[in-house]
This record gives structure tokens, sequence and C-alpha cells, in this order.
């Protein structure tokens, strides 16, 4: 062979790339490999050299051999990684092999048993952040959340779902239903809120909240029940229903003070045939004044003109971007439009608020846009937008305070009518003619809803037990009839104490045992009891007489700040008004709104979402109860 084809071939296979060794574990396979053509990798190759080495499967003393001959430098490279890996290899088997603590050693070999105390604890938090945060049962079988509870306790395991779906759940809706009745069991007089809901899968529910003042004088509310309720949706089938829901829970019809509800006639009819008296829900009410007073065509095409604008920039990502480059130019607050809902008048307040505030830049948005300048608002559209945000924005504040839960909301509505009269809605100079139109028929309205003689009798009561108020906001015509009522309740409240502490005393058992049989010496004070001990010449008062003191006493008592607890003063004074502050605990229980019954909803739409379409409607009730009722 010529000089020059030996050169060919020895180019050729220096060119040559050699496969790595299959499962190669040795570094001795980082110098030698196999040809691509040599599937069964049987021909060791060197690939400094490109000689073949013979070599069994498995013996690498060969290989190390030729290297320690052929090539020094690569050889002492190699076995200087060999000596470093076996180095490793030598100090982590050496820190595995550290004697654990005898601690560590019973953790991490040792579970919890089921009957444990901590099993026990766990599992139940764990079915309390289920039912309280409404989430799904699929949780517990989630890798993310099985790695949290491995992370904060080893020894824990977590449950199936169908643990916490059949027993751990139910177990706590009985022991929490058997705590709410022992609650409700010696309250006095109490309110509701009710209201009918369809869920996702548009099943029908009804919905009961209670709402009383305990002994310490705080405003408590239960949520008794989100019953499935497939009946026809009349008065009939609505009033028996909720009869059998105060029954369920041994609730007396009487010591119901009144039933907040929205205006739904078959709801309002209910509450008739029961014979109950029904709050209208504020809300509602104050709605459906708003929705009347803006029946004007040009307020039907201004609103309609927002709500093109608002989905003009909700459905495209380039109008967005585009609003706000431009709210960045012209120094206005990086706001979003806000889309009004049909059944909430005070969205429609805030879309227009927001599109008056932001008009400059969607103006320059929309014009730059050939297909969309059509909908740049004309400066008429603009001038009933002011106009109706003038009228509706005071009224906004009024609605979110009186929706309230743990506060007295029932003694304000009377003060609030009163405020809207005379300040919120009091036509002003610079008002234009239709803002005057809207406040007008507002007043009109509410003023016809709210003079219906048993809800002003209602209304005036509670304000009158308030001490906040008493009788300041009642009709000066009125005052005597609701002083005559309020004694007349407190007349009945103490006859009936009276009864109930004799019954007591009739049904408690005698005591018999011999420390109390013993002769004990009579003290000082025992001389002064029973009538004998009162001189003659002191006359009793009878109850009418000690009712009118303490109504007196009542009226002539310092007026409480209008932004102090009314229930906190009670707790402070209710020793020196007995019989008036009985009356109080069954009217400053009443909610103002129905918004208790919408927040059940609410946390119902929660638990039936889209991926727990499927919950039994006994599920639905169990869950809702759990996450209101759970302390």
């Amino acid at each position: 062979m010529s000089s020059m084809e030996s050169l060919i071939t020895e180019t050729t296979e220096q060119q040559e790339q050699l496969v790595p060794k299959k499962n190669a574990v040795s570094v001795i396979w980082t110098h030698f490999g196999f040809s691509k053509d040599d599937i069964e990798q049987n021909e060791v190759r060197c690939r400094h050299c490109r000689k073949t080495v013979s070599t069994s499967k498995g013996n690498t003393t060969n290989l190390f051999q030729h290297l320690e001959h052929n090539h020094v430098t690569e050889y002492e490279q190699c076995m200087a990684q060999k000596n470093q890996k076996e180095t490793d290899k030598r100090r982590a088997t050496s820190a595995s092999a550290k004697q654990m603590s005898l601690t560590q050693a019973f953790t991490n070999a040792t579970q919890y048993e089921k009957s444990s105390r901590r099993w026990k604890e766990i599992t139940d938090a764990i079915c309390y952040y289920i039912a309280k945060d409404m989430t799904p049962l699929a949780t517990v079988e989630r890798s993310g959340f099985k790695h949290l509870v491995k992370t904060l306790d080893r020894r824990y395991t977590v449950p199936s779902r169908s643990h916490f779906s059949k027993t751990a759940l139910p177990d706590m809706y009985k022991t929490c239903c058997k705590n709410v009745a022992a609650e409700l069991k010696n309250v006095q007089h109490f309110a509701a809120t009710s209201d009918l809901w369809s869920s996702r899968t548009m099943d029908p529910f009804l919905s009961l909240t209670l709402h009383y003042i305990d002994d310490d004088w705080k405003l408590r509310q239960r949520c008794l029940e989100t019953a499935y309720f497939p009946s026809d949706h009349t008065a009939d089938m609505i009033a028996q229903g909720l009869k059998d829901m105060l029954s369920e829970w041994d609730l007396a019809e009487e010591k119901l003070s009144a039933i907040t509800t929205d205006n739904g006639a078959n709801v309002v009819k209910a509450a008739a045939l029961n014979g109950w008296i029904r709050q209208q829900c504020f809300g509602h009410r104050l709605h459906l004044a708003i929705e009347n007073g803006l029946k004007d065509q040009r307020v039907t095409r201004a609103v309609r003109v927002c709500k093109n604008i608002v989905s003009a920039f909700s459905y495209s990502w380039k109008k967005k971007k585009a609003l706000m480059k431009v709210q960045q130019e012209l120094n206005l607050p990086q706001h979003k439009l806000k889309t009004a809902c049909v059944t909430r008048w005070g969205s429609m307040q805030m879309m227009i608020a927001r599109v008056l505030e932001q008009r400059k830049a969607i103006t320059q948005v929309l014009s730059e846009d050939k297909k969309s300048r059509h909908l740049v608002p004309s400066w008429a559209d603009l001038d009933v937008l002011e106009a109706v945000s003038k009228a509706l924005s005071p009224l906004m504040e009024f609605t979110d305070a009186l929706s309230g839960e743990e506060y007295v909301t029932i003694s304000f509505v009377k003060p609030v009518l009163h405020i809207l009269n005379s300040r919120v809605l009091a036509e002003e100079e610079d008002d234009v003619e239709l803002t005057k139109t809207i406040k007008t028929s507002i007043l009109r309205y509410l003023k016809e809803k709210y003079s219906d003689p048993i809800t002003e009798e209602l209304l005036d009561t509670a304000s009158f037990v308030d001490p906040r108020f008493k009788a300041t906001y009642i009709s000066a015509h009125n005052v005597p009839t609701i002083q005559e009522k309020v004694k007349t309740e407190m007349e009945k409240m103490s006859e009936a104490e009276v009864c109930r502490e004799s019954q007591i005393t009739e049904t408690a058992e005698p005591t018999t045992s011999s420390a109390a049989a013993k002769k004990q010496k009579r003290s000082l004070g025992s001389f002064f009891k029973g009538s004998e001990a009162i001189p003659s010449a002191t006359p009793t008062l009878s109850l009418q007489q000690s009712l009118e003191a303490e109504m007196s006493s009542y009226l002539v008592s310092p007026m409480l700040d209008s932004e102090a607890n009314p229930l906190d003063w009670w707790r402070k004074h209710h020793v020196h008004f007995p019989n008036l502050s009985k009356v109080a605990k069954r009217y400053l229980c009443i909610p103002a709104t129905s918004s208790p019954s919408e927040r059940v909803f609410s946390s119902g739409g929660n638990i039936v979402t889209c991926l727990r379409s499927c919950l039994k409607p006994e599920k639905v009730n169990m869950l809702v109860f759990l996450s209101k009722n759970l302390e």
C-alpha cells in the first residue's frame, strides 16, 4: 500500500465515531467504544489509537493495561477519576450508615394508629378544612396535598376520599347539628330569612337562616336548612316547607319575631298563610324603586350605549391594551371597565361611574377604529349618564350597610328613609330635570311601599327599642301608639316569665339531704324578707306602674351615639330595664335585608361547581350547613 493510501485510511478511521458501551458504569469506558456497525458490541476499540483490545464481557483489566502502556496521560486522568468516585461512594455510604437516634427511627418507621388521639386530631382538622373552605373531597387524593401533609407529619397517612365522604363529614354534621340545636333550645325570640334558589344543575332549594340575640347580647346567626325543594313553588307549598323546617328544629312559631324575604308574590303569600310578620327586604325594595325611577327612554338608551362600550372592550384584548396606553398618556387611573348585572342596581351605577371616569380614553380608543366609532357616546348620552350617576351614587353605601349580619340593621331602616327623604334624595339647585325626576320617583315609590301599617309599626318599634334613636324618627301621632304597644308586650313577656319560673319550681325535685335538714343560723338580712318586714307606709308598685316607670326611665336616659353598638348598651343596662330589654331582644335581631339567604346560596354556588355538579341535594345541604355554622 502506498503512503498516500495509508494516510487516507488513517484519516478515515480517525473520523469514524465510536458508540459508547450500553449501561456503562466504570470510568474506563470514556476511553473506549464500539463501531456503529457492531450492534452486539463484541469488539472493543480505543478512542485514541483506534486499535482493537481483546476483553471478555464485564472485565476491564485489559482496558486499563492498554491505556497504561499506550496512553500514559489519559491513564493517569482515568485513575484520578476512579479514585475520586470511590472516595465519594465511601463518604455517601458512611453518611447513610450513620446511626439514627431512637426518636428518628421510631418516627420514620411507625405510623399513627387510627385509634390514636393524634390521628383523630389531624383527620378532624382536614375534615374541618374541607367543610369550612368548601374544598372538593378529591383534594385528599391529590399528590400535592398528600406531600404537604407528609411534610408536616411523616407518621400520618391521609385517609381515603370515601372515609371523609361517608364517615368524617357525616359525623361532623351530626355533631354540629346537636350543638346548634342545644344553642337554640333556650332562645326566646328569633327572626328568620328565606329565599328560593336553583343550583348550576337547576335543582331547586329553599333556604332558612335564623337570627337571635344571646344571653351575652351578641347577635348570632345560624343557617338551618338549604333544603331540596322539588315541589311546585306555590305559596301553599312554600308555607308548609317553612313550617316543616321550624318543626324539624323544634322551634315554636310563636317565638318568630318576623321573617325577612324578597318581594316574590309566592313568598309574600306564604308568610301570610302562616300568619307570620314579614319584613320586606330593603335591598330588593330599593332596587325596584330605582328601576321604577329609571323608566325613561333617554336612560334606557344611555345605559345600552354603556353596555355596548363595556362589551367592546371586554372581548378585545387589543382595545384593552390600547385603553391602558391612553390612560397613561392622559394621566387617568388605571381602572378596568365594569359590567352591569341585571339584578344588582349597584353594578349598573358602578358601570356608569367608570365609563364617565374614563370617557376621554374610551373616546380616543374607539375613534381610532373604524369598526367601533359608532360606539363613541354622544354628548346627550353623557349628560344622561351624569344625571343618573348624580342621583344614584349617594345610595350605594346604604344598601351595603343594611346588608350586614353581625350588627343591628332593622332599627336603621326608618332613619335611613328619613335621611333619603330629607337629604340624600332631596332636590338641589344644580340638579338637572332628569336628576330631579329620578329622585322624586324613587322617593314616591319607597313612601308608598313603606306606608303599610304592619311594616311601619314593626320599623317604629325596632327604632324605639334602639337607644340610638328611640322615638326620634317616629311620627308624632304614632309615638303614643308605639309606646302603648311596647308596654303591652312588656306585660305579656313579664307574665310569661313568671309562668315559666313557676313551672321550673314545680318540676324541680326537693332536696332532702341531711345537711339541708339541719337547722341553720339565720342571718340578719333574712329578717327583712317577706311582706311583714315592709313598713305599711311603703306602697308596693303594681306591674303596670313598674312598667310605666321603666318606660319613663328609658325615655329620659341619654341618647346613644349613632355609631355605637346598641347591644353593648343593653348589655350594661338590661338590669335596669328587665322587661323592656326582652322587647329589644325580640326586635333588634330582625335583619333589614334577605342578604343572609343570598350568602347561603353564594356558598351553595361555590360548592356545586361545574366539577362537582353530581353532588346529591342532601350532600349540598350538609356541606352548606357546615360551611356556614362551623366556628
